[in-house]
């Protein structure tokens, strides 16, 4: 079973060269991703998770509206009765805001620096995808 994965950039954070790399990590580890580009709307980012049948919704925020635009995605995608799409979050994110963020409903927060063997590690565990065969 592959899980499909949706990286996504909210709101006007134009930096996406973390998202980007995540995005890779999760193909080449085996994950199915659809990446959405920066500026998004929260709006918009829920209507392709469902569209694109998701398991997980990540976000990468810099901006350091981390807290109020992970809120919004959560009470986005449980209002278009979507809610078993778990949310993750990485980016610039203190260290105190990271029970914020999962009192909002994050499945999961990754702050810069994660390294990409946990990322991966964790998303397996989060979406019960097996590691693949070692060769």
């Amino acid at each position: 079973m592959t899980a499909r994965v949706l990286v996504a950039k909210p709101g006007l954070d134009g930096h996406d060269r973390g998202a980007k790399i995540v995005a890779r990590t999760l193909r080449d580890a085996g994950f199915e991703v659809v990446y959405t580009g920066i500026r998004q709307r929260i709006e918009d980012i829920v209507s392709i998770a469902v569209q694109e049948d998701v398991a997980v919704v990540g976000l990468s925020i810099l901006s350091g509206a981390h807290v109020a635009l992970t809120q919004r995605v959560v009470d986005a995608l449980r209002a278009a009765d979507a809610a078993d799409i778990a949310v993750v979050v990485g980016g610039t994110i203190p260290q105190g805001d990271i029970e914020k963020l999962r009192a909002s409903g994050a499945a999961a927060v990754f702050p810069t620096g994660t390294p990409l063997d946990v990322l991966v590690t964790e998303m397996r565990a989060l979406t019960g995808t097996p590691a693949p065969p070692s060769p």
